[in-house]
């Protein structure tokens, strides 16, 4: 039961341990693309190509999905940021119940954003738990564990894309696990508990009277989706445009300039705490994600421009 990329690599690999997967749930099919033609999620799309039975359901309440659910006599169920509440009825079904592979060391950031959330807040460690699911919001037992350090050179995509590996190499061994009793499902801590809450747009807007490790922050633990941004009015023109702030990096320079501000001919910016982070990738309206260099040979940012 998944949607993303990040579940389509533990299916894989639940395929290639010689599980016998007999039916993947997905999100169902939404418009996207200037065709606005409707796609299916990752998932669903590889495991359609593989001749694997899809439901898309998008509700799992009514009591006749959930005896649809029943009907196919589980061991388990594999759940990878699904995106659907899974009610009591469905948990109960699998004869070892529901395995939600949670991108966090829980308690630590329960929730829908847990890579984003983990970088925003300078987090240095993250990882994969293999928790069984309980009505509670990310509440289960955790059965396994790997974890992965986060490091000033991260973004939320690339925390991801090792996160994803993690899982794929976890989820088999953590079914293993529990259907040979060697791995005991052991109840998560009383305390440290945050909530990774679901981004919004006020989330992605820069605020550069933050410090400059919370502006960093920011930069990389929302980049490549949905993207940091700040307003930038270019020489000649009246109005101000969003310019996606994709990659930084904190600088040792102190400074006691307008936080904004642009302090040298490389997008060094003043931040609240007299700090500043240097922009190193970024991308106007329209167009692509380009190095910072090889956007300002393009379009000169000279000092003293203030950012909003």
């Amino acid at each position: 039961m998944g949607s993303p990329d990040i579940a389509v690599s533990v299916l894989q690999s639940l395929m290639a341990a010689g599980h016998e997967v007999v039916c993947v749930y997905s999100q169902p099919p939404r418009p996207a693309g200037r065709g606005k033609k409707l796609t299916p999620t990752p998932v669903h799309a590889f495991a359609e190509a593989r001749g694997i039975e899809v439901r898309t359901p998008k509700s799992l309440k009514k009591p006749p999905e959930q005896e649809a659910f029943s009907a196919l006599e589980l061991d388990a169920a594999i759940v990878v940021a699904y995106g659907l509440i899974l009610p009591q009825a469905i948990l109960d079904a699998p004869r070892l119940g529901c395995l939600n592979m949670h991108a966090s060391i829980l308690p630590r950031w329960r929730g829908a954003a847990p890579i984003q959330r983990a970088i925003m807040a300078g987090d240095t460690e993250t990882g994969v738990d293999a928790m069984m699911m309980e009505a509670g919001l990310d509440t289960g037992p955790v059965v396994a564990t790997e974890r992965t350090p986060i490091t000033v050179e991260d973004t939320a995509g690339s925390v991801h894309d090792r996160l994803a590996e993690l899982a794929a190499q976890l989820a088999p061994r953590a079914l293993a696990g529990l259907a040979d009793g060697s791995l005991t499902p052991v109840p998560q801590a009383e305390d440290g508990m945050t909530y990774a809450a679901k981004l919004g747009p006020a989330d992605q807007r820069v605020d550069w009277g933050k410090s400059a490790r919370e502006v960093d922050c920011q930069i990389r633990g929302l980049s490549p989706f949905p993207g940091a941004w700040c307003e930038w009015t270019p020489p000649g023109k009246d109005e101000p445009i969003r310019l996606k702030l994709l990659m930084s990096r904190r600088s040792g320079r102190e400074t006691s300039a307008p936080v904004g501000m642009v302090l040298d001919d490389r997008l060094l910016v003043a931040c609240g705490d007299g700090g500043a982070v240097r922009i190193l990738k970024l991308q106007k309206p329209g167009g692509k994600p380009m190095d910072a260099e090889q956007f300002l040979k393009g379009q000169a940012i000279a000092p003293d421009t203030v950012f909003g």
